[in-house]
């Protein structure tokens, strides 16, 4: 009955349709769809209500009903055309395409479908063009940047559109071809500074990596309008030109990215004299009133980054000989700035520490003492220049250079310290009436009194004078620096106990006033630095270092400093010599009894350790640093800048992780706040020194903790090169067995950890400390290679003919240490599971191989008992012959022993692989079973 009510409705359907009443056909259809399970009447009625779906514009609709019918029936022609012309309409023109050329494929000759065929061909094509037509996209983008009228959030979307688009090279070349340069300079021109800041990104990606184009732009827009640019007192604006001319300096130092080929390999570009001009236009830029503080720090940044050569083994220096002639006295007279005079050029908080890292770049970029004393000669020359009895400023600038010098190249400073007047100007100034004199000359003695020499002159001269200042000024920041200076020259003995400068107690009455400003947050970030930096000086006393680090809010205020200020190496470089200090994690000379004897006896000098120096006290400031939050403060230090966070600053970092790391209890807690990650980099660039302490700090975290949390994602592939590194004989026992854990670690997680570790050349050290003596490392090594013999390459080494790689895995089972037993067993077992070969080897390479075998199988140990018997197992299973001798041997009486024990809990695995042992020796009809 539904079946013929159904087709009724269909019917009925019909007739509404051929009086136009789409609507009511429409429900027709739906209704006899309801009512029919016939497939053949389905895919009519869906193909029905698609025709209605078209002719009232229900497009998604007569599109679904289209493709239900097609379900039914692929070669429905009548449903494929109506969904051809839904998909049209929605725009949808390859699918729409493909549903024609099918029905032009049932039939050929129908005119309507080849007509529908070439119109739509036409569209997509027209379609194609206009959308992916980057000249177009180009010519838009402008237009709506240089039209006045157009709306704000158009314009930024073009800009943001522009920038991605020069930054790809078909984009970059469309936009070059299309005058986009002197589009870009009209943009230029506007001098609204979003629609220069687009101009200055779009033209970097332009010039990344492709030597004409940015030849081309140089000479387009003038590196005087460049440096014009970057002189503004925009931050935002600063950075962006910076980095544009950094894509120019790298594309013309030959930094190119592009393979040339015909025509292009014949244009040789001389690109000397352009990165000359670039070069002296940075120079002019240091001494311009015109440039601002943002300005002369970017101009430095870029003089930093590309004159030093960056690999010392390169011969040529002449870009540092270049601007140590024509600028260093430009270089010399940024670093003499003093804030307070009314002289002085624009600067930021870190232009002077810039000038002072650049001086220190160029210092030690010169190859020989002529070059050195060249260097030496302008800065002497430009000091004493400035001396002038009639002029107080002059003489200021002079000690700020001094000043500034010290803090860059030291040996260079130190000697421009014994020119005559000098460390006289320092007192001398000292006792001005003028705060500015104070200030500069209390920096400068700081600076100064790093040499125990240099100190002493200072105690004897000096002292009295800062401790009336001290006494005497209401200036904040005068006071501030004269406890630093007193604080500097109060540690100048170092940890020696014996060799304290000042009276018990002094000290940590410094140290009590420092902590004071540190904690006190309405004092200004730079002069609350100073306090940092006197605690830098004077935790090397242990009481004090005891004293601050139960001092929680003062702690935490340091890290806070630390956190805040990762655009100042200052800071950066005293809280990581405070937390040294507080560590004990400098570099202790080992004292020899026989030479303070000798001391003692000719009345020389003994250095004494503090009581709060010994290892106790060391473990509990440790625990106290951690509990206060040191790990995040580290992480955030380690993120800063290049310029800022020196080598010397990543040495000390490294010292402490290393130390925070001693206690296996406290890795945890280091991993939980993000210590592995920050490791990393510790690790793979700074000093050798430094690298060396990040890498055991890291082969201590890998030993113990989980890998995929302790360097999550990619990371963990960082963390082998260094650990490798620690492979060396020129390392201590400590330093190879902690990264032999830390590798063995990583080897047991991942395949691709195994092929990182293998390709990082690491097995020939792993199978060198496999022959060591020591206990500790011979099982470390083992176990390490327990897990590498996974990785098919090693196993390649193994079946390699000509080495004694399997003889000594072999030899290690012998052994009477239980570790290396079991590591070495486990090595053999999946050796022997890999390859057939292997188990021929193995029976090869020593006479001893049955007895060690049997020795195995009968282990008091049931994991290295285990793996005796499956070596036993992979032996019998990988040939007769062999099995056979085994099978003669004592080996089938232990086999039988084990197998007929009654499996417990614990014995289940080697019951098991006994009795395994056993049937296999019965399927060869070795054995028979017994009832």
């Amino acid at each position: 009955m539904a079946e013929v009510e159904a087709v009724q409705l269909k019917e009925e359907g019909n007739r509404h349709f051929q009086l136009q009443d789409y609507k009511a056909a429409t429900k027709s259809y739906s209704q006899a769809l309801k009512l029919t399970k016939d497939k053949a009447l389905l895919a009519t009625l869906y193909r029905n209500r698609a025709a209605c779906g078209l002719k009232t514009e229900s497009y998604v609709q007569a599109a679904s009903d289209a493709s239900r019918a097609i379900d039914i029936n692929s070669s429905d022609i009548k449903a494929l055309y109506r969904r051809c012309q839904a998909l049209e309409h929605l725009g949808k023109l390859d699918q729409a395409f493909k549903d024609v050329q099918r029905c032009a494929t049932l039939e050929p000759r129908n005119q309507n479908f080849q007509e529908t065929l070439r119109r739509l061909n036409t569209n997509i094509q027209e379609k194609l063009r206009v959308q992916f037509s980057t000249d177009l996209r180009v010519q838009k983008m402008f237009e709506i940047l240089l039209d006045e009228n157009s709306e704000a959030d158009k314009r930024e979307k073009a800009a943001n559109n522009l920038i991605v688009l020069g930054r790809e090279e078909a984009g970059a070349e469309k936009i070059f071809q299309n005058n986009g340069v002197a589009l870009l300079l009209q943009l230029l021109d506007t001098k609204k500074p979003e629609l220069v800041l687009a101009a200055v990104r779009t033209l970097s990606g332009m010039c990344s990596g492709h030597r004409a184009r940015a030849t081309v732009i140089l000479h387009a827009v003038r590196i005087d309008r460049i440096c014009s640019l970057m002189a503004v007192e925009n931050e935002e604006m600063s950075l962006a030109v910076c980095n544009l001319l950094q894509a120019i300096i790298d594309s013309l130092s030959g930094e190119d990215k592009r393979e040339h080929r015909g025509k292009e390999e014949a244009l040789v570009l001389d690109t000397k004299k352009d990165l000359k001009q670039i070069t002296s236009h940075l120079l002019d830029m240091l001494v311009s009133k015109k440039v601002s503080g943002q300005g002369r720090d970017q101009a430095l940044n870029l003089l930093n980054k590309n004159v030093p050569r960056k690999d010392l083994a390169i011969h040529d220096n002449s870009r540092t000989i270049y601007v140590v002639d024509n600028g260093l006295r430009k270089i010399l007279k940024v670093v003499g700035q003093v804030p307070d005079l009314p002289s002085c050029l624009p600067l930021t908080d870190n232009t002077r520490m810039l000038a002072s890292i650049l001086i220190n770049k160029l210092y030690d970029d010169l190859r020989c003492d002529p070059e050195r004393d060249h260097f030496r000669k302008i800065c002497e020359e430009y000091i004493t220049g400035k001396f002038d009895p009639q002029d107080m400023d002059k003489n200021l600038n002079a000690i700020q250079t001094v000043s500034g010098i010290l803090q860059g190249p030291f040996d260079l400073g130190n000697q421009l310290l014994g020119l005559k007047g000098v460390m006289e100007m320092m007192v001398a100034l000292c006792g001005s009436e003028r705060e500015t004199d104070q200030l500069v000359a209390v920096e400068a003695l700081i600076h100064a009194s790093t040499k125990l020499s240099r100190a002493t002159f200072i105690i004897t001269n000096g002292v009295s004078l800062l401790k009336q200042i001290y006494k005497t000024t209401k200036n904040e920041k005068i006071k501030i620096r004269t406890l630093v200076g007193l604080c500097k020259l109060g540690s100048a003995g170092g940890t020696d106990y014996g060799l304290r400068q000042f009276a018990e107690g002094s000290t940590e009455k410094l140290a009590k006033q420092c902590r004071k400003w540190l904690c006190n947050t309405s004092i200004d970030t730079r002069t609350r630095r100073w306090a940092v930096e006197g605690l830098a000086y004077l935790t090397l006393d242990a009481d004090v270092k005891d004293d601050f680090v139960q001092d929680i809010p003062a702690l935490q205020a340091m890290f806070e400093l630390a956190k805040a200020s990762t655009s100042d190496k200052t800071i950066l470089y005293s809280v990581a010599t405070t937390l040294v200090n507080c560590t004990n994690s400098y570099d202790v000379k080992e004292v020899i009894p026989e030479l303070v004897q000798l001391a003692k006896f000719s009345k020389q000098h003994v250095p004494e350790e503090h009581p709060k120096d010994k290892k106790d006290f060391i473990d509990m400031r440790v625990k106290r640093l951690l509990k206060a939050g040191v790990i995040s403060a580290l992480a955030c230090m380690v993120k800063a800048d290049s310029a800022i966070l020196t080598d010397q600053t990543k040495e000390l970092l490294a010292r402490v992780f290393l130390a925070l790391c001693d206690n296996p209890k406290d890795r945890g807690t280091i991993v939980a706040q993000g210590g592995g990650k920050a490791l990393i980099p510790l690790a793979l660039e700074g000093t050798d020194v430094g690298k060396v302490k990040a890498a055991h700090a890291l082969a201590k975290i890998a030993a113990v903790s989980n890998p995929d949390i302790a360097f999550p994602g990619e990371r963990v592939y960082e963390v082998v090169r260094p650990l490798v590194s620690l492979l060396d004989t020129q390392r201590d026992g400590l330093q190879n067995y902690e990264a032999l854990l830390g590798l063995t670690n990583l080897s047991g997680r991942s395949d691709k950890l195994r092929q990182k570790i293998f390709k990082e050349r690491a097995l020939p050290d792993i199978e060198n400390y496999m022959f060591e003596n020591h206990d500790q490392l011979r099982q470390a090594a083992t176990e390490c290679m327990c897990n590498m013999v996974l990785h098919k390459e090693v196993q390649e080494r193994f079946l390699a003919d000509g080495n004694d790689r399997l003889k000594l895995v072999v030899l290690l089972c012998g052994e009477d240490d239980d570790k290396v037993q079991n590591a070495a067993a486990g090595a053999l077992a999946m050796l022997t599971a890999a390859h057939k070969k292997l188990c021929f080897k193995m029976t090869q390479v020593t006479t001893q191989w049955l007895e060690i075998l049997q020795r195995l199988c009968l282990h008091d140990q049931l994991s290295v008992q285990h793996r005796g018997l499956v070596i036993a197992y992979n032996l019998l299973a990988a040939d007769a012959e062999l099995a056979k001798k085994l099978v003669e041997s004592e080996l089938l009486e232990i086999l039988t022993v084990v197998g007929k024990q009654e499996p417990d809990e614990k014995k289940a695995e080697v019951v098991q692989t006994a009795r395994e042992c056993l049937i296999k020796c019965m399927d060869y009809g070795f054995i028979k079973p017994v009832s």
